[in-house]
């Protein structure tokens, strides 16, 4: 055996590609070989940014010692998360079930040849400490246990594999279900209550962002009825997106959001920046920016949707020729070996840069006047004071400050960009790209940024391009140096189905529409579970692995299950095509049960929920494209989550009955929901008047064209 990872695509992989430990990837060559030897498996899965992956690796990996026993004891697999979330899933349920802890990076599992897991855990010290053996020595013990308690091993196993792929129960498709608003009621309360209505966020530290979560108070703001709720649920979402664009998650300089904040005060980052993350969050800053009410709260947002925008576009799109357009997945938290040492800052660094004057207001604004936030010398920059309140500190006048803001930012900024960058994973995945592509197209149509819009445009068309293969009429998960590969996931066609319906929306094109018909089918052909309803992770034709989940839960990224119920529905008032609403109906029904049991943390599949109970609205603009932008612009100054806004130009053909209209010489609007469209207005206040109007609460049947 030799170390196998020189020639991944995976930049994880490559970095342990000079490990004297003979790493395999996954994949039937690797598998053989624990059969054939006997030796178990020693599994670790990671991902390039991962901080305690690069410190497991710089402990135990590099060490000749170490990598001698795993060589010598184990047949040693490398898989990189973000490439292979299928096995990812599978290992960290088991790790929860086996350990009764949750799991994380590095995950560490011992399997069997038969691929079933017997010990694991994440993070194990080279040498015993933090209450954790020495790796070393787990190794021995580990190889001596599975040698001597086969039948205890066998006993286990047989019980996990049971538990992993418990049948879930039966639903009966033939009766309607009960779908009630109440769960979307049930599901806003037990938010509210996990908001931290000091520091913003849910629950206490480490604090994530969860999109899914913000966006489903937002979406309660938009209800009908209850002011209270609206102005609460609000606030709940516009003070969370605050504080954390004051935040040290935010990057007051570079723009873009690290993955958590591992204090309750968002001030301290685990400083890797994950594509993920910076698209959904990016569209929630258009929508609050929309619904705040507080203009010092708008600016906010909207300086922070153009400072993540432009990272976005100087520093994750592709401008290779193999890869134009996309988008890069990842920023590393390390550089020069030490997690934050290229964002954080010392007094005297911030001296030297500034003058005294620019010094002054920084030093109020983002707390540098106060104690080091970062180890003992270093700050991490957060916005302690608000400008105004600088202003009145130091009786200047709001101009001035504010320049002397600018300038002094900038100058900080063009010192860090010649400090030694953090690693940037430069594979460009299919799940994450689509949730960069709606976030920057929504953010582009609302904020009127026809660049935004193209850079969305530029990752889909590559999207198309390179990552969907029209003869085998399947989309491939992962690119990397021209290199193309693996079998998608669910997340994979829901995320840019998503996309796509958004992207209609800010530059509408007939093809994306055949494209997003083509991932539909593909998604009902190969991953719809036909006896139960819902969707499998993977597909129907996907490598066999102990287990094949169907998950309903938001997690770093949203629900599969919940953005395919969600864009099925609005598909098909789109194209007419009742497949699709009764797939999403089927989806919802299986996961209705876990989500009475507990809402909240079914954001995507309670946002499904909704548009079941009460179908989105359709507004259509028809006419001659140069009359658009005036009608564009007004509706996209609207907050309306459940509208659809397509402006469909006169000459395009081939359309769906749904949205075929006539040509005409003016912008006719046509304002439609379920199966009823109104007469045409030409007039934009009647309009925004005839959108304020209650829409319809209907069943499904109802719906059906």
């Amino acid at each position: 055996m030799t170390n196998k990872l020189a020639q991944s695509t995976s930049p994880y992989l490559q970095q342990h590609a000079g490990n004297p430990v003979h790493w395999q990837e996954w994949g039937p060559e690797a598998l053989q070989l624990s059969r054939q030897s006997g030796k178990p498996i020693l599994l670790s899965i990671g991902y390039s940014a991962c901080h305690w992956c690069h410190v497991m690796a710089h402990e135990s990996f590099e060490d000749e010692g170490i990598a001698a026993v795993m060589n010598e004891l184990f047949v040693n697999i490398k898989v990189d998360r973000e490439e292979r979330p299928d096995i990812d899933q599978i290992y960290q349920t088991a790790h929860a079930m086996l350990t009764q802890r949750s799991g994380g990076w590095p995950l560490t599992m011992f399997l069997t040849p038969e691929m079933k897991p017997f010990f694991g855990g994440t993070y194990f010290p080279k040498t015993a400490r933090y209450g954790l053996p020495g790796f070393g020595d787990l190794l021995r013990r580990v190889v001596q246990y599975y040698r001597d308690h086969q039948d205890d091993i066998t006993a286990q196993n047989e019980q996990l594999i049971a538990a992993l792929n418990r049948p879930a129960p039966h639903v009966d498709h033939s009766t309607s279900a009960d779908f009630s608003p109440a769960i979307i009621t049930a599901g806003y309360q037990q938010m509210a209550r996990s908001f931290d209505a000091k520091r913003g966020g849910f629950g206490a530290a480490p604090k994530f962002p969860h999109p899914e979560m913000i966006e489903f108070c937002l979406r309660r703001f938009a209800d009908a009825g209850n002011v209270e709720m609206q102005n609460a649920a609000r606030h709940i979402a516009c003070f969370t997106l605050e504080r954390m664009c004051k935040g040290g998650i935010f990057d007051q300089l570079g723009g873009g959001f690290a993955r958590y904040s591992v204090d309750a005060e968002w001030a301290i980052p685990h400083f890797e920046k994950m594509l993920y993350d910076n698209g959904p969050l990016l569209r929630l800053l258009a929508d609050a920016w929309l619904v705040s009410d507080d203009q010092e709260q708008k600016a906010l947002f909207k300086r922070a949707a153009e400072q993540t925008a432009a990272w976005v576009m100087r520093e994750m799109q592709s401008s290779t020729s193999d890869a134009i357009g996309g988008y890069f997945s990842t920023l590393d938290a390390d550089s020069e070996g030490h997690e934050g040492k290229f964002y954080v800052w010392t007094l005297h660094q911030v001296e030297q840069l500034l003058a005294p004057d620019e010094y002054q207001v920084l030093a109020h604004h983002f707390g540098l006047d106060q104690p080091a936030n970062f180890e003992v010398h270093f700050w991490n920059l957060i916005v302690a004071e608000p400008l105004a309140d600088v202003v009145r500190k130091l009786d200047l006048p709001v101009a001035q400050c504010d320049a002397l803001l600018v300038s002094g930012k900038s100058k900080l900024f063009e010192a860090r960009e010649t400090r030694i960058r953090p690693g940037r994973d430069e594979k460009i995945l299919t799940s994450w790209n689509a949730l960069m592509i709606e976030g920057m197209a929504h953010a582009g149509r609302v904020f009127g940024r026809a660049d935004w819009v193209a850079s969305a445009r530029r990752a889909l068309t590559f999207v198309r391009t390179t990552m969907w293969n029209p003869d085998a009429q399947r989309l491939l998960a992962t690119h990397k140096d021209g290199k193309t590969h693996l079998n998608a996931y669910l997340d994979d066609y829901a995320f840019l189905l998503k996309a796509l319906i958004e992207m209609m929306q800010a530059d509408f094109q007939t093809e994306d529409l055949t494209f997003a018909q083509q991932l539909a089918d593909v998604l009902l052909d190969q991953f719809e579970d036909r006896a139960n309803g819902g969707f499998f992770f993977t597909s129907h034709d996907h490598e066999q692995l102990i287990q094949r989940p169907k998950p309903g839960h938001d997690n770093a990224t949203p629900s599969g299950n919940g953005i395919a119920a969600l864009v099925l529905q609005r598909l098909s008032h789109l194209t007419n095509d009742l497949r699709y609403a009764e797939s999403s109906q089927k989806a919802l029904a299986c996961f209705l049960e876990q989500m009475e049991d507990h809402p909240s943390g079914f954001g995507s599949l309670l946002m499904a929920l909704e548009e079941q109970l009460v179908p989105p609205r359709l507004v259509i603009l028809a006419g001659p494209a140069s009359e658009f932008p005036p009608f564009a612009t007004a509706l996209a100054g609207n907050y309306a989550p459940t509208t659809i806004v397509l402006a469909i130009a006169n000459g395009i053909d081939s359309l769906s009955p749904a949205l075929a209209r006539p040509a005409t010489a003016e912008v006719n609007a046509y304002v439609c929901q379920g199966v009823t469209c109104h007469a045409p207005l030409t007039d934009i206040p009647k309009l925004q008047e005839a959108l304020k109007m209650p829409k319809i609460h209907t069943d499904h049947a109802s719906r059906t064209n």
